[in-house]
C-alpha cells in the first residue's frame, strides 16, 4: 500500500476520532458555554488536517504534476482556507 495514502488516511482517521471525542465531551459537559469552547478548538483542527493531508498528497504526486498544475492546486487550497478562516 502507498505510504502517502496510508499517511493521509491516518490523519483523517485521527481527525474523525477527535470530532467524535469532542462530541462526547460536549454531551458530558452538558453546558452550552463549555460545548462552544470545545467546538472552537475543533475549528483549528479542520483546516490543519486539510493542509497536512493536502501537503502529503501533493508530495506523493509531485513528480507526476507540472509546476502549473501545482500552482492551480495551491491556489484552490488557498481559496478554501480563506473561505473557511475568514470572518
Amino acid at each position: 500500500m502507498d505510504k502517502f495514502v496510508v499517511s493521509m488516511a491516518t490523519l483523517r482517521f485521527i481527525s474523525g476520532s477527535l470530532e467524535i471525542a469532542a462530541a462526547l465531551l460536549m454531551l458530558k459537559l452538558a453546558q452550552v458555554d463549555k460545548a462552544l469552547a470545545v467546538n472552537s478548538l475543533l475549528a483549528f483542527v479542520g483546516p490543519t488536517v486539510l493542509i497536512l493531508t493536502t501537503s502529503i498528497g501533493l508530495i506523493g504526486v509531485a513528480d507526476k504534476l507540472s509546476w502549473g498544475k501545482m500552482a492551480w492546486i495551491f491556489f484552490g487550497v488557498s481559496c478554501l482556507l480563506i473561505g473557511i478562516l475568514k470572518k
